[in-house]
């Protein structure tokens, strides 16, 4: 029913296939966790040379964490600081090619190198942000971000 491991085919191609396995996990499930741990488990069997991958809740006033694959993290975020409080303050996907680099940078893993949050918004309401680490410097381009996005779109839908 699902890969768990990396596909076959081209990257925009395996890309594909897991945005569909995606719409298919959260079909008719109203469960919030349930859908953010799926896709958490998901994200990190199809994307390769990462590290950690999920969400953080917005509860009102700062970043929560919530169901997520790595290690273990940070558990509150506040908003503004590091990648993921600067991607929810400014509801603007953060692609950051050197975590170290980036003023304010929260390490909930001295492995990670690189960052790609994707803000989860739906009806204007920020819901939180998902939040994709690696240790590879620049792991993350255009066709990863796109790709990060319409996965949130999706699943954002269904929250």
């Amino acid at each position: 029913m699902f890969e768990t491991k990396p596909q076959a085919g081209t990257r925009e191609e395996r890309y594909a296939t897991a945005l569909s396995q995606l719409k298919s996990l959260i079909d008719g499930e109203p469960d919030r966790i349930a859908n953010l741990a799926n896709a958490s488990a998901l994200l990190s069997q199809c994307l390769p040379d990462t590290n950690w991958s999920g969400f953080y809740l917005y509860d009102g006033k700062e970043l929560v964490l919530g169901p997520f694959q790595g290690l273990p993290a940070c558990i509150r975020i506040p908003m503004g600081r590091g990648v993921c409080g600067t991607a929810a303050q400014t509801r603007e996907t953060q692609r950051i090619d050197d975590v170290h680099a980036f003023p304010g940078h929260i390490a909930c893993d001295a492995a990670s190198n690189s960052e790609l949050v994707v803000p989860l918004v739906k009806n204007d309401e920020l819901i939180g942000v998902l939040d994709i680490d690696s240790p590879e410097h620049a792991r993350f381009d255009g066709t990863d971000q796109e790709f990060v996005e319409e996965f949130a779109r999706i699943l954002t839908a269904q929250l």
